[in-house]
């Protein structure tokens, strides 16, 4: 008997005969997750209804060191919860329960599987939202997002996920269950933590999850903006920035961003912009009119040649939904795409997208931008089509151009979307040996074994986790008696 037939026997004992799957068809559901570049089909599936039932499948792996993946909706764009062939995906879907709901001390206590999305359809009747807000939010769930330590749109204002999370309970990669954190501000010891959200799933899986809320503002106005070109939109942020004002989001299109979103849902933005801007601004009604009366001076002495406000949530959605289905909408004009995720200073923004530009038009690659303009937060759609060949390499050379690009620039290889497995190689770019083997220190004492979310982040195996004879003579953390290569 295999490993994997091992922890397939367990979890036969503790799950129903439909959530343990091992038929080749069903297993082939779960070969990628948002970004479907990578395919790799698992060994096994489990499917497990709460949190003792998906430690005992844990323990079971680390019993028979079988790798094992966790995955919550599959909506990540990086390869995160891509399976391994020889291991086990473990899928939160049916841990969907809002455990406790406390808009009194501003928490929610809420599993992994839990959808973003609905966090804030049941705070919001309490006066309250959760407020990290990726574009998926309608189908991600909070466990993906706390691995991913997502943002969203809103992340200007109100962070990312790691500001919204005050504890969690982490299955370790022996599948022993312990508390993180907790209800309380600042928990005291080490930030573990703060280790756990955004760590991708390589130092174990969190089985519940405690949440900040939102009060709701009293006040909501949001701006559509057109301009002729992105360096006129890049330059209307940095004067809404440097004027002292933090909107709750400032979101940026192209112009062949605009007719993606157009094509897909027919969203009207101002006919013949090079580029979109769409602010929006919360708080206190007084402050929110004074900041729009900035915001429109601001945009206009920058070029903007047309604003539209919307105060009525009806309205507001229907200036988002350009926005929120922008990675979807690109596939109305080409078959196949790359999403990446860099990250820029601000002031940086249109020296960088003049350069991309220059990279597509060099290259023949078209690329449509999408990004959070606040915080430099770039979201380029690298189009081709994996049917002519060619085209597939050609896109991954102009993404990691791109990539480089944003290193070059004092930014990072990702904002928001993790490394994953789409760009582990790009780790030693921003990375010495050292800084990343002092990651790995980490990721070692949580998992010494190497069998959680194997693969991902890191572009080799790097001490405990390394194959014996890779690397010659004695690592200096060894040496220090630091860590041990097993």
């Amino acid at each position: 008997m295999t490993g994997v037939d091992a922890v397939a026997a367990r979890a036969r004992e503790l799950l129903p005969p439909e959530a343990v799957i091992d038929d080749r068809a069903r297993l082939r559901t779960y070969e990628c997750d948002g970004l479907a570049h990578y395919r790799v089909v698992p060994a096994l599936v489990v499917i497990p209804d709460d949190a003792a039932q998906l430690a005992a499948v844990v323990r079971a792996c680390a019993e028979h060191r079988v790798p094992f993946v966790a995955r919550g909706s599959g909506t990540g764009l990086s390869g995160g919860a891509l399976p391994h062939a020889e291991g086990v995906l473990v899928v939160t879907s049916r841990m969907r329960s809002i455990t406790e709901l406390r808009p009194e001390d501003q928490r929610a206590v809420v599993d992994p599987g839990v959808i973003n999305l609905d966090v804030t359809r049941a705070a919001t009747p309490h006066g309250y939202y959760y407020a990290p807000d990726p574009s998926s939010q309608q189908i991600c769930s909070i466990g993906g997002n706390v691995a991913e330590n997502s943002g969203g749109a809103h992340c200007l204002k109100y962070g990312f996920t790691t500001n919204h999370v005050l504890g969690a309970d982490l299955v370790t990669a022996d599948g022993d269950v312990v508390p993180l954190g907790g209800a309380a501000p600042d928990a005291p010891g080490y930030d573990l933590l703060g280790a756990v959200v955004g760590s991708e799933g390589t130092l174990g899986i969190v089985t519940s999850v405690t949440v900040r809320l939102v009060r709701l503002p009293e006040e909501v106005r949001t701006v559509l903006v057109g301009f002729e070109s992105t360096d006129a939109a890049g330059a209307a942020v940095s004067a809404i920035i440097a004027a002292g004002i933090v909107p709750a989001a400032i979101e940026m299109m192209d112009a062949l961003a605009i007719e993606a979103a157009e094509e897909a849902v027919h969203c009207n933005y101002p006919a013949g912009a090079g580029a979109v801007l769409v602010i929006e601004l919360d708080g206190p009604a007084a402050e929110v009119a004074a900041e729009y009366d900035e915001v429109e001076r601001l945009c206009r002495e920058n070029g903007s040649f047309e604003q539209r406000l919307a105060t009525d949530p009806f309205d507001r959605a229907l200036i988002w939904k350009g926005r929120k289905s922008a990675f979807a909408a690109v596939g109305r004009i080409s078959p196949d795409y790359i999403v990446q995720d860099g990250v820029i200073p601000r002031t940086a923004l249109p020296e960088v997208l003049r350069a991309i530009a220059e990279l597509s038009t060099s290259s023949g690659v078209r690329v449509a931008n999408v990004f959070h303009a606040g915080d430099g937060n770039l979201h380029p759609l690298v189009l081709f089509d994996e049917s002519k060949d060619g085209e597939g390499e050609a896109a991954e050379e102009v993404s990691g151009a791109i990539l480089d690009l944003c290193i070059s620039h004092g930014g990072s290889i990702t904002g928001e979307h993790g490394v994953g497995v789409d760009k582990a190689k790009y780790m030693p770019r921003m990375f010495s040996d050292e800084d990343l083997d002092t990651m790995q220190l980490v990721r070692c004492a949580f998992d010494p074994d190497g069998i959680a979310n194997p693969g991902k982040v890191f572009p080799t195996p790097r001490l405990c986790g390394e194959v014996p004879g890779r690397r010659q003579g004695v690592h200096p953390a060894q040496a220090a008696g630091l860590a041990e290569a097993f």
